[in-house]
């Protein structure tokens, strides 16, 4: 029988150079889709999964995603004055068990491969997931718990995977595929960010990953790859050989909120999938759709934030 997967580990310690000037004080990963930050949605699906230990890594300016996960006495002493039941059982949903949320800090910025690595006594000697809270996969079975079960029976190590264009495949990590069985693609290797004509598909991998505790040999002798970062890509196709490489084509719908329209978008989602907001979404949204035919706005110059992000080079 496989080892269950008890433990996953958030990067989470990111500049996010794309939403500045707002993670200047709010780390991208609390930024809210509808009312709840990114962070727990992943959180959420985790434990969807049967994750037991959360292992956030996490860098200087990220402490509010430490205070997110902690008990607010003040604000549960007002809520319980006033009555807000509601309101105290969705907090105290949200605050891990004593124990089971712990943090370390990757202290630089070197890539996804190093954030995992920094990781490595945490999570020990057993297979554990990686969850990107950027990425937002709307689905009726969460994303990862699909993965979990798939796991079970093929172990080894796995990536999410779905199909891009093929002038997107510079953007990600490109499963090389074999033999397909179901939802599942064997992998022969995979490569970071190839240029489209030198791409061996368009099966991208998106942010959820279950690996082999055999990943951390690896990333500890990675050289920098692919945007001169220590690549969590490289890792793996390092391991095909000794292990074997899955993508698994997950279903469900997902959101890139590290991108401004991504992150737009799956707001509209999420509220129309809302009972309390989808009829005053779809008003809105409608209205707007109105307006814009009669009386065309009026552009909102966006030069600033624009320049700001290619000087970060984001």
């Amino acid at each position: 029988m496989r080892t269950r997967i008890r433990k996953a580990v958030f990067p989470v310690g990111g500049l996010g150079t794309r939403f500045l000037p707002v993670t200047r004080s709010l780390p991208k990963e609390m930024l809210p889709v509808v009312d709840t930050p990114l962070i727990q949605y992943a959180i959420d699906e985790a434990r969807a999964a049967g994750i037991e230990e959360f292992i956030f890594v996490t860098g200087r300016g990220k402490s509010a995603i430490e205070d997110h996960f902690d008990r607010c006495l003040e604000l549960e002493n007002v809520l319980s004055t006033r009555g807000k039941a509601r309101e105290m059982k969705a907090i105290e949903r949200e605050v891990p068990q004593p124990g089971h949320a712990v943090f370390t800090r990757q202290q630089r910025p070197l890539g996804l491969g190093h954030a995992v690595w920094c990781a490595r006594n945490l999570v020990g000697d057993e297979p554990f997931a990686v969850m990107l809270p950027d990425d937002l996969i709307m689905a009726e079975t969460p994303c990862l718990e699909q993965m979990t079960q798939a796991y079970g029976s093929i172990g080894g190590n796995m990536v999410a995977v779905m199909e891009v264009s093929p002038v997107e495949t510079s953007r990600y990590g490109i499963l090389c595929p074999g033999n397909t069985q179901g939802r599942l693609v064997e992998g022969l290797t995979i490569i970071e960010k190839p240029r489209p004509e030198n791409a061996p598909s368009n099966l991208a991998a998106i942010g959820r990953y279950i690996l082999e505790p055999r990943i951390f040999h690896h990333l500890h002798k990675l050289r920098p790859g692919a945007g001169g970062e220590l690549q969590l890509t490289d890792g793996i196709s390092r391991m095909v050989g000794e292990s074997r490489l899955h993508g698994f084509r997950f279903s469900g719908r997902r959101f890139d909120c590290g991108d401004k329209i991504g992150y737009f978008e799956a707001n509209i989602a999420y509220a129309l999938a809302r009972h309390d907001l989808a009829e005053d979404a779809r008003r809105v949204l409608a209205s707007f759709s109105t307006e814009r035919r009669q009386a065309p706005f009026r552009a909102i110059d966006g030069a600033e934030s624009q320049d700001v992000n290619r000087a970060t080079g984001s």
